[in-house]
């Protein structure tokens, strides 16, 4: 099977849909008071994109999803990061629903999987800790098993989302491994405050101080899970990378326009060969990110070996897009930087993101011993 980046028509009709939802209900008012809130998304924002099936996009239909493939997902993802629009959907719908799927016993899928899918139930991974890492080596967090229960003790830092759910996907060390626990959101014991600084978007630290969880918390049939967990990662990653690549867009859309409406030294600027210079890379990075994101989702919807190609998506679309970022702020000059203007508006998301489920450098290593063997 050759690979073919064209859309068919499904892909064609939720695109139009997701278009016409951010033109709709998603201004660029709207996403910055967004940006403001604990949650990143409003109770009738979330009800209108679990109404168009998006809370279950990647879900299987036995389970009250829509089943998508993760083409289909990333054409959506993509045209909500031209918001960009923050809220829980990756966190929850694409990578809690992935890890449940991957993890979950039939019993635990059958109970959470459909209330994600009718987005009655918001879930978050808590993963990274103060010894900052994506290897289980890091996990400092510790889960003591008692006779009836399970007691979780440690503290999580950049949990994306954890303002807006109702379940967090704890990592936490047992005595046989790593395990993946899902802990109630008002458990006693657990502590939310969403970390300081603009460019830290929707992060949280989460603190857990002998929180008791029953064993049924306890994701899957062990308590040594990691490689569920990167199996649901792994899925997931080239989604969060479209959603970049719909940043990068969004970018050099909203530069090329400046570039030929604002006008310097008596001609517009799109003319001064420095300008041009910055928007041709701009459009190189974009390219870069886009297709290398949708040969990754096209090799995992066709069973193809793409563990290589998940890593390489994630850290060109995680420099294309700080990159664009940049480069857009150095075309618009002055007013870019002002809170309130869209270009801000992805060099937060940019920045935020540029570490999320691992930053460049990481995924440059994983790639590394890939191709060597090491």
């Amino acid at each position: 099977m050759k690979l073919d980046l064209g859309l068919s028509e499904n892909e064609e009709m939720l695109k139009k849909t997701a278009q016409d939802f951010m033109r709709r209900d998603a201004s660029k008012e709207v996403v910055q008071n967004l940006q403001n809130t604990d949650t990143g998304c409003t109770t009738e924002l979330w009800r209108k994109m679990a109404g168009l099936g998006w809370t279950g996009v990647i879900i299987p239909e036995e389970y009250g999803g829509t089943g998508n493939t993760l083409t289909s997902v990333g054409v959506l993802l993509e045209v909500l990061g031209t918001g960009p629009l923050p809220g829980p959907l990756f966190s929850s719908s694409i990578l809690g629903s992935s890890i449940i799927i991957e993890a979950g016993t039939e019993e635990q899928k059958r109970l959470v999987l459909p209330a994600i899918a009718d987005g009655t139930r918001v879930v978050t991974l808590a993963l990274t800790e103060p010894d900052f890492s994506w290897e289980p080596e890091a996990i400092q967090a510790k889960a003591s098993r008692d006779n009836d229960s399970f007691t979780l003790n440690g503290v999580k830092l950049f949990v994306y989302d954890a303002g807006a759910v109702t379940d967090f996907i704890v990592v936490a060390g047992t005595d046989n491994g790593i395990g993946l626990f899902l802990v109630d959101r008002d458990s006693e014991g657990l502590a939310v405050t969403r970390l300081p600084g603009y460019l830290a978007g929707q992060t949280f630290e989460v603190k857990l101080d002998s929180v008791k969880v029953p064993p049924s918390s306890l994701l899957g049939e062990s308590v040594n899970n990691w490689q569920a967990l990167e199996s649901a990662i792994t899925r997931s990653i080239p989604v969060l990378c479209a959603y970049k690549v719909g940043g990068c867009q969004a970018l050099v859309d909203m530069t090329i326009q400046y570039s030929r409406t604002r006008v310097q030294f008596g001609q517009l600027i799109g003319r001064f060969q420095r300008v041009q210079d910055m928007i041709i890379e701009m459009v190189n990075q974009l390219d870069a990110a886009r297709w290398t994101t949708y040969e990754c989702l096209w090799k995992l919807d066709t069973d193809r070996q793409a563990a290589e190609s998940v890593h390489m998506a994630k850290a060109v679309t995680s420099a294309a897009y700080w990159e664009a970022a940049t480069l857009a702020h150095r075309v618009f000059s002055g007013i870019s930087y002002a809170k309130d203007h869209p270009a801000s508006f992805h060099t937060r998301a940019s920045r935020s993101l540029y570490h999320y489920l691992g930053d460049p450098a990481h995924h440059r290593r994983r790639l590394a011993k890939l191709l060597t063997g090491a």
